[in-house]
């Protein structure tokens, strides 16, 4: 399972909470490239309900790994 911030920007509007079978079932729905499908099918925990896409890859950037400053545009 690899995971880059493109992919994972498919899920950014995702129904979270969500189990594994929802978030592939948003990913096809909303036509998410393969990869995004077959990383979700990797996931091992069948029935546990994901939050967010951080719980799914814990390296995802949150804003504050971003130096920039709003305030200032």
């Amino acid at each position: 399972m690899y995971w880059t911030l493109e992919l994972a920007s498919k899920l950014d509007d995702a129904p979270w909470p969500a189990t594994k079978d929802e978030l592939i079932d948003y990913a096809q729905r909303t036509c998410a490239p393969m990869e995004v499908i077959e990383n979700l099918q990797e996931i091992e925990d069948e029935e546990m309900i994901y939050d967010n896409i951080e719980e799914i890859w814990p390296d995802y950037p949150s804003k504050e790994d971003f130096f920039f400053n709003e305030d200032e545009y």
